[in-house]
Order: C-alpha cells, then sequence, then structure tokens
C-alpha cells in the first residue's frame, strides 16, 4: 500500500511538471533555439550544483538534529520530496520527506523542522547576497531584515521556538537542539548554492548578449528569488520573480527584447 501511493506521489508529480512544460512548448522549443549547447551545458551542471547545495543544507540541519543520513539516501528523500512542488498545494513536499525519512530512522517532527528551516535561511542569505553583490545604495532596504532573520536563525533562538511549537502541537521535544556550529555549515552551503545558481543565470545571459557581470548575475538571482518569496500578495510572488532580472540584466540582442520570456533562467 505505501508503495503505491508514493508511487501514485510521484507519478501525479512528474505528471503536472510535464503538463507545465507542455503548456509553454512553444517557448521553450524558442529559448534552446536561442542558446549554443556549450553555455546550455555549462548552465545546467551549474543548477544542478546548486539543486546539490540545497540538499546538502537540509541535510547538515537533519544531522545537527540528530539524524545524519548517507548521501544517496538524503538525495532520494530531498530530491523526491521537491517534486511534490508541482502538485497543488504547499504540504506535499514536507508530506513526502516526513514519509521517507521515517523509513530512514528520521522523526517527523525532525523533518518537518529541517524543512521549515530552509527558507529562512534562503533569505537571509539570499538578502546578504543581494546587498553584496548589487550594492546597499539600491537595495539596502535589505538591511531591515537581514538582522531579523540572522537573530531568528540564532540556535537559542530557533530552539525556544520549535520547543514553543511542539509544546502547542503536543508533541515530544527535539532530542537534540541545533548548534551554531550546524547553523553556520548549513547557512555556507546556502552562499555555495546562490554562487551556483548565479553562474547559472551569468552562462544564460552572456549567450543572449545580455549586460551584467558574473557578481551582478548572482545578485540578481538572489533577488529575484527574495522577492518571489517575500511578494505574498500572489501566490508564491508569481510573476514578480522575473520583472527585477529583466530590468536589471537588460538584454541587448533585438530577439531577447522581442521575446524576454524566452530567455527566463531555467528555475
Amino acid at each position: 500500500m505505501k508503495k503505491a501511493v508514493r508511487l501514485g506521489f510521484l507519478l501525479v508529480a512528474l505528471g503536472f511538471g510535464a503538463w507545465v512544460v507542455a503548456s509553454q512548448w512553444d517557448a521553450v522549443v524558442a529559448g534552446f533555439a536561442m542558446l549554443t549547447w556549450p553555455m546550455l551545458a555549462g548552465s545546467l551542471v551549474s543548477v544542478v550544483v546548486a539543486l546539490l547545495a540545497a540538499m546538502m543544507t537540509w541535510r547538515t540541519l537533519l544531522a545537527d538534529l540528530g539524524s545524519p543520513l548517507p548521501l544517496r539516501p538524503a538525495a532520494k528523500v530531498f530530491f523526491v520530496g521537491q517534486l511534490g512542488k508541482y502538485i497543488p498545494g504547499a504540504v506535499w513536499p514536507v508530506l513526502a520527506q516526513m514519509e521517507m525519512g521515517k523509513d530512514l530512522g528520521v522523526p517527523r517532527p525532525r523533518s518537518a523542522t529541517a524543512f521549515f528551516l530552509m527558507m529562512p535561511i534562503q533569505l537571509a542569505t539570499g538578502l546578504l547576497v543581494t546587498l553584496v553583490t548589487l550594492g546597499w545604495d539600491r537595495f539596502g532596504w535589505a538591511l531591515l531584515f537581514i538582522p531579523v532573520l540572522l537573530v531568528l536563525l540564532e540556535p537559542k533562538v530557533i530552539n525556544a521556538l520549535i520547543g514553543f511549537g511542539l509544546r502547542r502541537l503536543r508533541r515530544e521535544p527535539l532530542e537534540r537542539p541545533l548548534s551554531r556550529r550546524g547553523m553556520l555549515t548549513a547557512l555556507a552551503w546556502a552562499l555555495a548554492g546562490w554562487g551556483a545558481y548565479g553562474v547559472h543565470l551569468f552562462l544564460l545571459a552572456a549567450d543572449m548578449g545580455a549586460s551584467g557581470g558574473l557578481l551582478f548575475a548572482i545578485g540578481a538571482f538572489a533577488l529575484t528569488w527574495c522577492l518571489g518569496i517575500m511578494t505574498f500578495v500572489v501566490p508564491a510572488g508569481a510573476g514578480c520573480a522575473r520583472r527585477p532580472w529583466w530590468r536589471c540584466c537588460r538584454p541587448s540582442s533585438t530577439a531577447a527584447r522581442r521575446s524576454p520570456s524566452r530567455c527566463a533562467p531555467a528555475w
């Protein structure tokens, strides 16, 4: 029964993902036609590295909470769980990771804690990267959020918040609290991920004649992701993530100006 449910989850997630691609197939084909294969391959490698860094962030948190997983099982749980993002509803990724992690001896509250810590870590590091690479004169507003996020990421604060939440849910407290070393390691992996995402964007943009260097691409990608998360007026900041990238990168090629949606980076 459990195998059937998991197979159904996988098929539904892949089905929704295929539907999204098929619904924009003309734009996908046109976008590939504008790119050269060497730059496309380099961009693909870079985004895979970025996804691996995200997995390592999650794996580090899980290990610090008391459930170290070998690399291959951790990758399986993380990436299969991430397919749940393609299914309508926000709960599927965490539910999938909780159920798959349980088979590996990871308590459900521990899996949920690692999952929900990912977003503030990515947001804090993303805003920091934006500030460093794009300049405080244009994006100084990030300073309003970074201190708050860094305080919330202090292990003592996090452990207190997690403990309060578990008590409210009438759950057992975490057996092992987060440590400062574990949090710093997770933050380092997150920063590495932003660097890889920036290379991914830089190669695509350079292949289409867009302006801006590597540091600028790293900051632009981090900014668009953070704005997509912070813009909660529409679901997941729909449509808000692309606008700052196009305003910043200003593609110079005629084809890119005529059809900017075809040049969107593959995040």
